[in-house]
């Protein structure tokens, strides 16, 4: 009879340090959340702060007076643009004459095979 309280007894005494443990680590389990949430709440925090300052910084009327403070900038004229008299010669066309326009023959191919899906394809027809 002894040998069995002692097992019992034994048995109760795994069983509280075994809870006790799982008490222990839901609990610090527990404060590692809680640290968490307040990191991340930290975070907003920051991150609220630095778009309220972003905001500010890229106020329109904030950037116009530093663009005027700041920047040489004047007013277009129309002087400021050459003629065309003065414009450059049209480079050469390396391309020889007499041969077909390799870009215009792939449109062509594209615009063959094109379908839209409400209409069957020419060949289809038949």
């Amino acid at each position: 009879m002894r040998f069995i309280h002692l097992l019992v007894i034994g048995a109760l005494v795994f069983a509280a340090a075994y809870v006790y443990r799982i008490k222990m680590e839901s609990t610090d389990r527990t404060e590692r959340v809680l640290r968490l949430h307040a990191e991340i709440r930290e975070q907003r925090d920051a991150i609220a702060t630095l778009r309220s300052e972003w905001a500010k910084l890229d106020a329109p009327l904030r950037l116009q007076g530093l663009a005027e403070r700041h920047l040489p900038l004047k007013p277009l004229t129309a002087t400021q643009y050459d003629s065309l008299k003065n414009l450059p010669e049209r480079p050469p066309n390396f391309a020889r004459s007499g041969t077909p326009d390799p870009i215009g023959a792939m449109i062509d191919t594209i615009e063959a095979k094109a379908v839209t899906g409400s209409v069957p394809a020419p060949e289809d027809q038949q």
